[in-house]
């Protein structure tokens, strides 16, 4: 069963939004993950400084709310290991070929009102939603 949070995922939301646009008026550097981790990745980018903090500030940040809260971030998932390899990879081959993930082009690209992002994003959404149907209802919820 999926629970629905709408008060944590607006405020997630609204700080990734904050962050997309710090990072855009500040650096004028558009906020998708895998742009900005490509460039920590030997051979380092030129400005990797900021991408680390940008990397470390993403990872660090539910950590703090968890322990300054005492609110529990669980972390678990029911499909296998190989499964989730699998799917990380599926997921890394389309974002190569798609030029972009879903923070580049969802968020950022759609506030451009960039139609090569938009395009991109409801190819994201209609993938998973066929994905998500598969699993659940024809391969019986794996």
């Amino acid at each position: 069963m999926t629970e629905f949070t709408p008060w944590m995922s607006l405020l997630g939301g609204a700080l990734i939004g904050l962050a997309a646009v710090l990072l855009m008026a500040l650096h004028g550097r558009i906020a998708g993950m895998t742009g900005i981790l490509t460039g920590i990745i030997p051979p380092l980018a030129s400005d990797w400084g900021w991408r680390a903090a940008f990397l470390a500030g993403a990872v660090v940040a539910p950590a703090i709310i968890a322990a300054t809260t005492g609110l529990e971030i669980p972390f678990s998932s029911p499909t296998p290991a190989p499964w989730l390899i699998v799917g990380g990879l599926i997921v890394g081959a389309g974002v190569y070929f798609g030029s972009g993930c879903t923070s580049g082009h969802g968020v950022c690209g759609i506030a451009r009102l960039s139609p090569r992002s938009i395009v991109a994003t409801l190819t994201f959404m209609a993938a998973t939603a066929i994905t998500v149907f598969i699993i659940r209802h024809v391969a019986g919820g794996l």
